[in-house]
């Protein structure tokens, strides 16, 4: 599979500060979750895709080219930024007709796309006319997302588009970006709210620092820290009992105890082992088991792995 966007020892410096710290990587087609704290680099690496800022050293390419200053590639890119600024007096249909015309659409096709436009992004038509102003939060991250489809680019990069969404507003901005991608569009989101990266994105790029940690599908991530085991959350009768048992079976490495809620999280160290001996053991010892859930697969704890 061909990658779409590669960088190669890429860095941006702010004075002394280092932004972006001599990365590489390479993205393959798809949905790509940027991860990372604040000041990881995201955003700064997100303005060098989108052509906002030229970087210190190394070189970033798009489809093969350089987008600072490169204005037929930026034409293919299609950017949802983090901060709002979408005009408040504006009608939404007035203001992706603008944004239309800008980018050169014929005019004749203006009003369909903008019209089909809206309802892919699932504004409710009772609100067309209203001004933009009057739009909630996540009314206004919808519009936002329709100005980056209004030129139906093959790059679509978005910084933490489902801020002030309600949770069915999530749910229908993943569905969106789902279908987009299955239609062919390359999709870059950069979010903090990692629970709703892992469904969407079939790679991830985990940032701290301005260093790229990691990159690639979560699963191969995960195998690729050596020392990687499984985490198990068991709320119990006994968990002070549950952790000498399973420790003097050799069945877990280590072990937190939440003693006010009664739970116990596993650091156990084969899970075909572990799960082959458990039920017994719970058994023969009397225990109660009330709750088991594995933490390990989650991308919050991927993430917490790997920037220790």
């Amino acid at each position: 599979m061909k990658e779409y966007i590669q960088a190669v020892e890429l860095s941006r410096w702010y004075g002394y500060i280092a932004g972006l710290n001599h990365i590489s990587f390479a993205l393959e087609p798809g949905i790509t979750g940027f991860v990372g704290p604040n000041g990881a680099g995201k955003s700064t690496l997100i303005q060098i895709i989108t052509g906002q800022l030229r970087p210190s050293s190394g070189s970033l390419t798009v489809f093969g080219e350089v987008p600072y200053n490169n204005p037929p590639l930026l034409a293919r890119v299609g950017f949802c930024p983090e901060r709002d600024s979408v005009p408040d007096y504006l009608r939404p249909m007035h203001w992706l007709m603008g944004l239309a015309r800008l980018s050169g659409i014929p005019g004749n096709e203006i009003s369909e796309r903008c019209h089909r436009i809206l309802e892919r992004v699932k504004l409710p038509k009772e609100h067309w006319k209203k001004r933009l102003k009057q739009y909630s939060k996540g009314m206004r991250q919808r519009v936002k997302l329709a100005q980056a489809l209004i030129h139906e680019p093959e790059l679509l990069v978005l910084d933490e588009p489902m801020n002030g969404l309600d949770p069915m507003g999530r749910q229908e901005f993943s569905v969106i970006l789902k279908q987009l991608a299955s239609e062919g569009a390359n999709i870059i989101i950069s979010s903090h709210i990692l629970a709703e990266l892992e469904p969407l994105c079939q790679q991830v790029l985990i940032m701290n620092w301005g260093r790229v940690l990691a990159t690639g599908e979560q699963e191969s991530i995960r195998q690729e820290i050596q020392d990687w085991s499984e985490q198990l959350f068991v709320r119990c009768d006994d968990p002070h009992k549950l952790a000498y048992l399973l420790f003097h079976h050799q069945l877990i490495r280590g072990f937190d105890l939440d003693e006010e809620a009664k739970a116990i999280t596993l650091r156990i160290r084969s899970g075909e082992t572990f799960f082959d001996a458990f039920p017994a053991l719970v058994r023969s010892n009397g225990l109660s088991i009330q709750e088991m859930r594995s933490q390990s697969r989650s991308l919050r704890n991927l993430f917490d792995r790997i920037t220790r």
